[in-house]
């Protein structure tokens, strides 16, 4: 009898054992099929039934499963992913396909509304059940293009505008985002989920957001390709806010493409957004047809000297990818450099600590749900961390916090002054005068320096980097992989004046496609 019963228990237990691994290699060869697949690629795979917007969806929601237990990337998954990929493959089936969008899945960072059943955090465990049941305006488009809404991604609280020593991908909710290239270096902010989703293959493309270098930055650093637009192209309502000056979202992608595609499917004008009016200007562009292998001819780009040189090795593939450019047919304008007044930075600074306390209160009171928050205003939103500091500063403070909630309205003289001066020097003086000075198409810049080590206690450590001047003018930024620094990536910015967005693409994607010089990560 014991032997029998043995017999029957070990027959059992093989049968398990070889479900489990038929199972696991059927998602293996799913999550084969699909990742480091662009856009086109996985739509042509869908026309000749190799796939689904269903199979591609469940192999997404494997990948993550197998392997963000260690990076901490996705923050959660949309409970009906598959079913919204269903609805889709039912629509292909009966000939309708929206576009080239059309059953791709995405992934927005976790300051984004969608209607799903998930709450919009923006990484704090005061928003914990912020679960509005709506969707930020472009998540709407994206839906209307035919996408699948695969989740939320992690990323630095407050899209890192609480501490001047937060640990960028570091959240209350989400914990530490890591970096899939070397996981003890930083995934950068604040968009850090974002950025290693599309670096790990947990989606094709995601959605970040930046007010300064929370796009361009976890794309340079996790070797991916990021656009963060001409403020106003893409709305801003059912985004978690920090500066309405500066604040955009923005496609991140493994290539420029897939972001070009994106991008175009998110530009539209909101009546909710007065900023979008800049949007109708991009009606007659064609984003996907400025994608010209032989896009460099002619084009005349200056190198910002003065936002490089803060690392030797960056340097060195700085001068390889002027090399390359040149071979694209490109004339380089070279040792240009920004002069920046003395008052550039706190005016900067106080810019957004004035429109972060005007623009989160906002927020916070249009809440749908806003009766079941514990925390509705900046001041509770610091009285909430403090009695909760175990769990929402274990590592790092709420300066900014209090600095913002000192700041009176946006009345007052300081704040109109700050705007004013900023603008003028990174508008004007900055990036329109050498671009009018030099008849330039395109300015480039190392994007940032290699990631760094994660340091919770002491915080990032940020050497160096080219995003502030487009992004205080509120002017387009596009971060292409240029290389790699001891096996991690470093990516070259390409900016520009307001709407110069075909251009900088026209000239990015003709550069990558010269180069080549993105590797993927070895998970």
């Amino acid at each position: 009898m014991v032997n029998t019963r043995r017999a029957v228990l070990s027959t059992v237990v093989l049968v398990l054992i070889l479900g489990v691994s038929f199972t696991s290699a059927a998602q293996q060869n799913q999550e084969e099929l699909v990742v480091e697949k662009g856009i086109a690629e996985l739509q042509a795979l869908m026309e000749t039934g190799k796939v689904n917007a269903e199979s591609i969806t469940r192999a997404y929601l494997a990948r993550i499963e197998r392997l963000d237990g260690r990076h901490k990337a996705v923050l959660a998954v949309s409970p009906d992913a598959i079913a919204q990929a269903k609805r889709l493959d039912e629509e292909r089936r009966k000939g309708t396909v929206r576009g080239p969008l059309h059953g791709i899945p995405v992934l927005l960072k976790d300051n984004i509304e969608s209607r799903e059943n998930l709450p919009t955090t923006a990484g704090s465990l005061a928003l914990a059940d912020n679960v509005t049941g709506r969707d930020a305006f472009f998540v709407g488009q994206l839906r209307e293009a035919g996408m699948v809404i695969l989740g939320k991604t992690n990323l630095s609280e407050w899209a890192n505008f609480r501490s001047e020593r937060s640990s960028s991908g570091w959240s209350g909710v989400g914990g530490q985002t890591v970096n899939p290239y070397d996981v003890t270096r930083s995934p950068c902010g604040s968009s850090a989920g974002s950025g290693v989703a599309v670096a790990a293959g947990f989606a094709a493309v995601a959605v970040g957001t930046e007010t300064n270098g929370s796009v361009v930055c976890p794309s340079t650093v996790n070797g991916v390709v990021g656009i963060k637009p001409t403020v106003g192209l893409i709305s801003r309502s059912g985004i978690v806010p920090i500066s309405h000056s500066q604040d955009t979202a923005g496609p991140m992608a493994r290539t420029v493409a897939d972001a070009v595609v994106l991008f175009a499917a998110m530009i539209a004008i909101d009546e909710k957004d007065p900023a979008t009016e800049i949007a109708s200007a991009a009606g007659s562009w064609d984003l996907v047809g400025q994608l010209k292998k032989n896009g460099l001819k002619g084009k005349r780009i200056g190198v910002v000297r003065s936002s490089a040189g803060f690392h030797s090795e960056v340097d060195k593939l700085l001068e390889q990818a002027i090399a390359d450019l040149k071979a694209g047919g490109a004339t380089i304008v070279d040792e240009l450099e920004f002069d920046p007044p003395e008052a550039l930075s706190q005016a900067a600074y106080d810019v957004l600590l004035y429109e972060f306390k005007h623009g989160l209160n906002a927020y916070l009171a249009a809440l749908p749900n806003r009766d079941h928050l514990p925390a509705t205003t900046l001041e509770e939103l610091i009285a909430f961390n403090l009695k909760h500091q175990a769990k929402e500063m274990p590592f790092f403070d709420q300066e900014i916090f209090d600095l913002s909630q000192a700041k009176g309205p946006l009345s007052d003289q300081e704040y109109q002054q700050a705007l004013e001066l900023m603008q003028r020097a990174c508008r004007e003086d900055g990036i329109d005068t050498l671009v009018d000075e030099h008849t330039l198409d395109a300015l480039i810049a190392p994007t940032g320096s290699p990631a760094w080590k994660i340091d919770l206690i002491n915080g990032d450590h940020f050497i160096g980097g080219s995003s502030s001047y487009p992004a205080r003018a509120g002017y387009p930024n596009i971060t292409v992989p240029m290389g790699a620094v001891h096996g991690l990536p470093v990516g070259l910015s390409f900016f520009g004046p307001a709407l110069s967005e075909p251009t900088l693409i026209e000239i990015a994607y003709a550069y990558e496609q010269t180069s080549q010089r993105r590797v993927p990560p070895e998970l």
